[in-house]
């Protein structure tokens, strides 16, 4: 007889995908979309559309493609557009025949080195070594899917295999992305969590790096440390000085870092500058220069937001040679990495030059972008700063606000009641009444009786100030209905 019991239940599914969190695609985005179908089949609602602020998806809202970057990716494509001379400029051309000479049977339809075309990871190298100052090899550059896989390979060779307190530990910033407490948790690894210090501007302590750490022993055996920078969700940007601090701590420590880079054309604040963590270790000089080191960059975020395409790569360096022939094992066994999103990356580290017709087109459309997301940063840091009840460290990068929000008692109990974080029940109560779709601050981390959520600057100006003007609104009526 055939046996009709399922081979997965919840009680046979793997425990560490049960215990896997996302927040930022996570319950509030399930009733977001659900509401947003409600408005469809013509429900009554107290607003007439919903709002995604909850993630990074820059065209999402609204933001138009760069035309340089869509022109080579229409190219490469469909190939025979290039025989069409006054369509599209020579250096769209030129950079779509470079990419496709690279490519097995002159098509981006065909598989590419395993950690990506050779030709694109040597311009990366040279936009690494023009930005640095110091040189890169295209023998360090491994493409990924976005960002988000090329850190999850590294952490993959991280691990050791043990269980109790022989698990890898991966130190990783409070509040931080939740990929990184997830991949951990999926891969049954032990999150050592270090707190950044709201208070000054959320900058990275290293009194409490050395706490954490020496916390965690009992509990695994710390393997890495992340650093996100610009922070993601809490927009700063850390200065030279604390990131000097990191690196020898982590020389002390014995740790790998992972930098994680993917905001750095992201810098709105007067005052603050992208600093690599590897410019940073070259200069210091030795033993810091021959640290093993990962850094991540993408293609979603910056002025292009090519989020869809999932462009990415890694910059690994000072692995040994064996361990190296091991990760180049690892990559192999994807294949490769998808080469339309590998095209988006090489447009850009490789952009029009000064020289070239398209040069003046792309400058503008770049700094246009900046230049509005420069002005919503300010424009979002100054309005929660100003509201009873809030309060807002600058949005000195990336692209997103991370308010701390001073909840009233009766909200608190409230939230208990119905099982939720007192963030996530405020969360859901600004989604229900105003469309807007946030994410709670529990969902990045956060210090125990702190509330905090998590907005993106990313929608037009206009529409920013409308929906903040909604938030205003709620939150006033949210602090009178529970005084």
């Amino acid at each position: 007889m055939a046996n009709d019991k399922k081979v997965l239940t919840m009680d046979s599914l793997n425990p560490c995908v049960k215990i896997m969190e996302y927040a930022v695609r996570g319950p509030i985005v399930d009733r977001a979309t659900a509401l947003e179908n409600e408005l469809k089949n013509g429900a009554s609602k107290p607003f007439t559309r919903v709002v995604k602020a909850n993630i990074g998806d820059c065209h999402a809202t609204g933001q138009k493609p760069i035309t340089f970057i869509r022109q080579v990716l229409a190219l490469v494509t469909y190939p025979e557009l290039l025989m069409k001379n006054g369509d599209f400029p020579e250096d769209a051309k030129n950079r779509a025949k470079k990419i496709l000479d690279a490519c097995k049977g002159g098509s981006v339809g065909s598989y590419s080195e395993s950690p990506g075309l050779l030709a694109i990871r040597e311009d990366i190298a040279a936009y690494i070594a023009k930005r640095d100052g110091h040189p890169s090899n295209a023998s360090d550059i491994i493409m990924s899917t976005g960002a988000s896989d090329g850190i999850k390979a590294i952490i993959t060779l991280l691990l050791t295999g043990k269980d109790g307190s022989g698990k890898a530990g991966i130190m990783i910033p409070v509040p931080q992305y939740p990929l990184y407490s997830a991949v951990i948790a999926e891969f049954n690894a032990y999150p050592i969590r270090y707190y950044l210090n709201e208070e000054n501007q959320w900058s990275l302590d290293v009194s409490e790096l050395k706490h954490a750490i020496s916390e965690a022993r009992a509990h695994c055996v710390p393997r890495a440390i992340v650093v996100i920078n610009p922070g993601n969700p809490t927009g700063q940007v850390l200065t030279r000085q604390n990131i000097e601090d990191v690196i020898r701590f982590a020389k002390e420590e014995g740790l790998f870092i992972l930098a994680d880079e993917v905001y750095q054309h992201n810098i709105y604040a007067k005052g603050s500058k992208f600093f690599s963590f590897k410019q940073v270790m070259k200069e210091m000089g030795e033993p810091y220069s021959s640290m093993e080191l990962a850094s991540f960059m993408s293609a979603s975020k910056g002025f292009m937001g090519e989020c869809g395409y999932r462009g990415g790569y890694a910059e690994v360096i000072n692995l040994d040679p064996q361990v190296k022939l091991q990760y180049m094992k690892s990559i192999s066994a994807k294949l490769c990495p998808p080469v339309s999103g590998q095209a988006v990356m090489d447009v850009i580290v490789n952009p029009p030059q000064p020289h070239e017709p398209s040069y003046k087109l792309f400058e503008k459309e770049k700094e246009f972008v900046l230049a509005q997301l420069r002005e919503k940063a300010k424009l979002v840091t100054d309005l929660f700063n100003s509201i009873e009840g809030i309060s807002c460290n600058e949005v000195q990068g990336a692209m997103y606000a991370f308010p701390c929000i001073k909840l009233p008692e009766k909200a608190i109990e409230a939230a208990k009641e119905v099982g939720q974080t007192p963030d996530a029940f405020y969360c859901f109560a600004l989604l229900e009444e105003t469309g807007i779709c946030t994410v709670p601050g529990s969902g990045f981390g956060e210090k125990e009786g702190t509330y905090h959520f998590r907005i993106t600057i990313l929608p037009p100006q206009e529409e920013l100030r409308e929906v903040l003007g909604h938030f205003k609104e709620f939150h006033l009526r949210f602090l009178s209905r529970y005084s």
